[in-house]
């Protein structure tokens, strides 16, 4: 296809290489497990830049495998990508991932080494399925107890701490030729609200914000090949727009302070802090407009990819949106994939055990409460987050993998009727030995309900924090299957290390 052959869309007529960098700046999510949708295989045709994965597109190690090479198929530097953080966040349980805490776990035990061999399981998991970028790690810091969105998918609160083991992490990914993305620059930590459902706002004055990007600056120093926006309002950086929207915050903040020329690519385009206030089509681009390289429309209809592609064609037909901003993002997106689309022939093992080393490294006691074989479990946790992949994990299932003689139950979301959960519960656990285990119960009333309704009657029950610390006997900084097992093995007092 010539430089002047012209190439028709629903809204505008653009010569076929700048429709096809237009196209580069796109990554989109699609549904389908077994075949790729023919409206894909067009984008692809017309240059799409990647794809995004996520659980609906995914049943086995070797289905993921013969999409990622049907998708190559059309396409051979095509990005195929993943959100693959660790911990109770990934996509690829029923594939077989590697059981990893996550990454506050991984701040706790606090030794990079371990963390490398974490993220080196990861990647090497994902080369063999033909998933070469990976939306990961976290470089948020968490500092309020009321955020709902970051929490334990960041290393910590301390900026030192969170640099470090982000350098390992990104280092270790980048030896299997996996690209790595650190998100949410310039941070999420600081935030009530969850993006996925509505505008987060940090108002923090600029000098405190300055410790969130020392983590970025870390990644920035590694090498990080991909960085991602945040949904977030900075008042004191750009009043009027999020990150992803903010020339200032992306072109001034990111590339010419910090110095970062890998590629930037948007958070989710349909998260409600940006569908709601602007729409997709306008998100897509105002963000390219304002200095990110790609954009992610993660939703499984393509229409909606439709629409962001079209919105960008229309704004380059009318010269609202540069050519050479488009280009220069286009040239970004070719070099990432000149280096990460094609994944390795061969993929080297891995440490499988370095997870659950972590995970029981990580675990904190409260004084040694004593172990309590045989113990009726009830296992408190909210609903899975719509947009974070959970795999079935709960505690009494990982208890009873140690402890065959425990009992138990676990309660996902607010039950019709807790008073009736609770007395049935201590029907049944009679005289046995009772654990009591919640995830981030201030930010969920009915599991406070429900725990002081036990406690109440069985004060001599043991509490375990799954998700931060809350005032538990043992604490396991997370709901991925290892934070689990490692906290079931000091239960049943198992000793292993």
């Amino acid at each position: 296809m010539s430089h002047f052959e012209y190439i028709s869309s629903r809204s505008s007529a653009l010569p076929a290489d700048l429709d096809e960098a237009a196209h580069r700046c796109l990554v989109a999510g699609f549904d389908g497990a077994t075949s790729v949708p023919d409206t894909l295989k067009e984008l692809i045709d017309r240059g799409l830049g990647g794809v995004i994965l996520f659980t609906r597109n995914i049943r086995d190690a070797q289905q993921v495998r013969r999409l990622t090479d049907e998708l190559r198929a059309i396409r051979p530097d095509l990005l195929v990508a993943i959100d693959n953080e660790g911990g109770g966040i990934g996509h690829l349980v029923s594939a077989g991932a590697p059981d990893v805490p996550g990454s506050y776990a991984l701040g706790v035990a606090d030794d990079p080494n371990l963390t490398a061999r974490c993220a080196d399981a990861l990647a090497g998991h994902l080369a063999g399925l033909g998933i070469t970028a990976s939306y990961a790690p976290v470089a948020d810091l968490q500092h309020r107890p009321d955020n709902p969105i970051v929490r334990t998918r960041s290393f910590g609160a301390d900026p030192e701490l969170a640099a470090r083991h982000l350098h390992a992490w990104i280092t270790a990914t980048e030896a299997r030729r996996i690209a790595s993305c650190a998100k949410h620059f310039p941070g999420h930590g600081g935030t009530v609200t969850d993006s996925h459902h509505g505008m987060a706002v940090d108002p923090r004055p600029y000098d405190e914000l300055s410790a969130d990007l020392e983590p970025f600056r870390a990644a920035v120093a590694a090498g990080v090949p991909m960085l991602m926006s945040a949904h977030v309002v900075f008042p004191a950086l750009d009043p009027n727009r999020p990150a992803t929207l903010s020339r200032r915050i992306l072109g001034d903040l990111l590339r010419h302070d910090l110095g970062f020329d890998g590629v930037l690519v948007s958070d989710a385009l349909e998260m409600k802090a940006i569908s709601d206030a602007y729409g997709e089509a306008a998100g897509a681009r105002i963000a390219l407009a304002a200095g990110a390289d790609q954009v992610i429309v993660a939703v499984g209809d393509l229409g909606v990819t439709l629409d962001c592609r079209d919105a960008v064609l229309e704004a380059l037909r009318s010269g609202v949106l540069a050519q050479e901003r488009i280009e220069e993002a286009a040239g970004r997106v070719r070099r990432l994939a000149a280096r990460y689309a094609t994944p390795p022939l061969e993929v080297a093992g891995w440490d499988a055990e370095a997870g659950l080393v972590a995970a029981r490294r990580a675990v904190r006691r409260r004084g040694v409460p004593p172990a309590v074989r045989g113990a009726h479990v009830v296992d408190l946790f909210p609903s899975p987050h719509p947009a974070l992949n959970w795999g079935g994990e709960d505690l009494l299932t990982e208890v009873r993998a140690v402890d065959p003689t425990a009992t138990g139950t676990s309660v996902t979301g607010e039950p019709a009727d807790p008073a009736e959960l609770a007395d049935g519960t201590l029907r049944c656990c009679g005289e046995t030995p009772l654990v009591v285990a919640t995830c981030d119960a201030g930010l969920h009333p009915w599991q406070l309900r429900l725990r002081d309704a036990l406690l109440a009657r069985r004060p001599d029950a043991v509490r375990v924090d799954t998700g931060l610390p809350e005032g538990g006997d043992l604490c396991s900084y997370g709901r991925g299957r290892a934070n689990l097992r490692a906290v079931a093995e000091v239960l049943a007092g198992v000793t292993d290390d």
